[in-house]
């Protein structure tokens, strides 16, 4: 079976991308969040996805990203390139330089924007599959297109050569289910809830993961499922219930953040921890105080860092 091409499982975050004050990559800040994750038993990292602003970066820009990210930890654990992109060639050309990179697969959204139909869909990642070697994950984000792709098409496209799974983040949990049951023998689902819910599911039916946003509770994340493959469900379900904690309070339903950006809520939460979260490049706005406020305090009654400890600084000038 496709799915067996690639050995991605458990909790693979979105992470996001270091800028400085002036809005530039900030490399040094990348490497230490790299390690940072690294140590804390992330399954798998993905590089500019939603959470990594890949809107706001030049496409040499996400080529050094690669670069980076696969001279530092190429082997160490699997490497999922965000590759979204308007056209089949910016998408082809983003993956091969993932491929030279050390890269292990590909993650692309329909085009953004223009709203393609069905049959224009399965042609794109058709395209694609045709012209790259890396396998692909397949990502149904109605945020950020406007299209939530239905299951009869997303079984067309996993019918499709080089794909290998799907990141399934439609916000209808019947559809969820419905894709899991239907293609989950063909290619890797990923989309549980890490919530009661979840956890209910992935005991009774199995499954294969999770593609998070911003790993900013580090190893907790990673044991939602460590402890769920050893068998240890309540340890499972504290975890989970810690991540539920963060999704419940800073995003809404639609995974939409309450009080600014998605990537802006991620970067604040690692800074005020003392991780190297940075700045978030322009159109998007960093966190006002207050805002910042209020995921320091959801960390504190979480137990992440002390009530009394000093305002973390972003990293770069």
């Amino acid at each position: 079976m496709k799915r067996d091409r690639v050995s991605w499982k458990g909790y693979i975050p979105a992470i996001t991308t270091p800028f400085d004050k002036r809005g530039a990559l900030d490399f040094g800040a990348l490497a230490a969040m790299l390690d940072w994750l690294h140590s804390e038993g992330m399954h798998g990292l993905i590089l500019a996805g939603t959470t990594g602003e890949w809107s706001s970066m030049s496409h040499d820009e996400r080529k050094s990203l690669f670069t980076a990210a696969g001279r530092q930890l190429h082997g160490k654990l699997p490497l999922i390139a965000g590759c979204t992109a308007f056209t089949v060639d910016e998408v082809v050309d983003l993956a091969e330089h993932a491929c030279n990179s050390g890269f292990d697969g590909v993650l692309a959204t329909p085009p953004p924007y223009i709203r393609p139909s069905d049959e224009e869909i399965y042609c794109f990642y058709n395209e694609i599959s045709k012209r790259i070697s890396l396998p692909i994950c397949v990502y149904n984000w109605p945020p950020g297109t406007s299209i939530d792709m239905s299951l009869s098409l997303l079984e067309r496209i996993a019918g499709i050569e080089n794909v290998v799974a799907i990141k399934q983040s439609t916000g209808d949990l019947r559809r969820f289910v419905q894709t899991f049951f239907k293609l989950g023998e063909t290619v890797r689902v990923f989309g549980h809830s890490m919530d009661e819910h979840g956890l209910a599911l992935l005991r009774s039916a199995g499954g294969d993961g999770t593609m998070g946003a911003g790993a900013v509770l580090g190893r907790t994340h990673a044991d939602f499922y460590n402890c769920l493959w050893a068998g240890d469900y309540a340890a499972a379900a504290e975890c989970g219930r810690l991540d539920r904690v963060i999704m419940d309070e800073w995003y809404t339903e639609d995974l939409v953040g309450r009080f600014g950006s998605g990537p802006a809520i991620m970067k604040a939460a690692l800074n005020v921890q003392g991780l190297p979260g940075g700045y978030v490049r322009s159109p998007l706005i960093d966190l006002p105080p207050d805002a910042v406020a209020m995921v320091r305090d959801t960390l504190v009654r979480m137990g992440k860092i002390d009530r009394g400890a000093s305002r973390a600084v972003p990293a770069g000038r």
